[in-house]
């Protein structure tokens, strides 16, 4: 059995999805079970097989242990990265890691594989990578066999990185706002291929205890990310440079506005300093040939109506049970 928490984010969904199409037996565990789930869609075959199903959250050890019960391996996604602050990063990311771990041990749990951030480190100035470094630190020194897979930016159709970008080009038709000279170079890698890695670190010896970075086939700094959001979503828009503190201000007042601002202190924490992987580093590791960005981006991003998007979501509520 395996389990994967934070099944009902984006790369749960996609994992879980990928999973029962492999015929392995799932186990998912999601804080409310009335979100959207794609194995619960009423267009699905009716002979579709169904994931195990917990609701519930980290912070509650005795259903923890009915989660892991029969389990040999764990596939850790649960995070607050793109939606919360400090405080909740802290009790998702490393409260609830912990007792994960702990319970996992008791249970006898084989290994636990885990997704985390390039640049990720315990002594970073940023929250974001101080906390996935912490993270890391936790499940290294667990005692289980991990898998530690630090990725580039993940984005495809639902994602909180690249879409986000589109919705703020379409609220404000006259200019976008980048840090800096928005030369900060990134390393995106599509959501597909990250699934693609995970589902093959399962079976894969070399990748025990070991942290692994990956990323897509070519770096782009966001200046040229933006200009390639632009250029899909056929929405010109003038860039304007601000200071990142000045982003970082205006950001920390739309967050006490908005209960999910498009943009985050996290959101400026991948853009402070360049996060990558080496180049190829996915195939070495994994066998695969990732997808380029723009080509990707074309297959779904020119047929969004991104201004209605980008008004609703700022207004959605935020996760409960933290």
């Amino acid at each position: 059995m395996i389990l994967v928490t934070g099944a009902s984010g984006l790369i749960g969904r996609h994992l879980v999805m990928r999973l029962l199409a492999e015929h392995q037996p799932v186990r998912c565990l999601v804080k409310d079970e009335r979100q959207p789930l794609p194995w619960l869609s009423p267009d699905r075959p009716l002979d579709a097989p169904l994931p195990e199903t917990i609701t519930g959250s980290l912070l509650d050890e005795e259903l923890l242990f009915r989660a892991v019960t029969d389990v040999h391996t764990i596939i850790h996604l649960e995070s607050a990265q793109w939606w919360g602050r400090l405080r909740e990063l802290e009790r998702v990311e490393l409260v609830g890691t912990r007792n994960l771990l702990n319970v996992a041990r008791a249970a006898r749990v084989g290994r636990i594989i885990t997704v985390s951030q390039l640049g990720a480190s315990p002594s970073s100035a940023y929250i974001l990578l101080r906390i996935k470094g912490q993270l890391e630190e936790l499940i290294t020194a667990s005692g289980l066999a991990y898998t530690i897979l630090r990725s580039g930016v993940v984005f495809g159709p639902e994602d909180t990185f690249i879409n986000h970008m589109a919705m703020m080009l379409a609220l404000n038709p006259f200019f976008t706002l980048i840090p800096g000279q928005g030369e900060i170079v990134l390393h995106p890698i599509y959501i597909d291929d990250l699934i693609a890695a995970i589902v093959r670190s399962l079976g894969s010896i070399d990748s025990v205890d070991r942290v692994i970075e990956i990323g897509g086939p070519e770096y782009i700094t966001f200046a040229d990310l933006t200009r390639t959001v632009m250029r899909v979503t056929r929405q010109r828009r003038l860039m304007l440079s601000v200071p990142p503190y000045v982003l970082r201000w205006t950001t920390a007042v739309y967050s006490r506005l908005f209960p999910r601002p498009l943009l985050t202190q996290q959101w400026l924490d991948i853009l402070a300093a360049n996060r990558t992987a080496r180049i190829g580093s996915i195939y070495e590791h994994f066998g695969l040939h990732p997808r380029r960005i723009e080509d990707t981006l074309l297959t779904y991003m020119p047929r969004r109506r991104y201004w209605w998007a980008g008004l609703r979501y700022p207004l959605r509520r935020r996760p409960r049970g933290i």
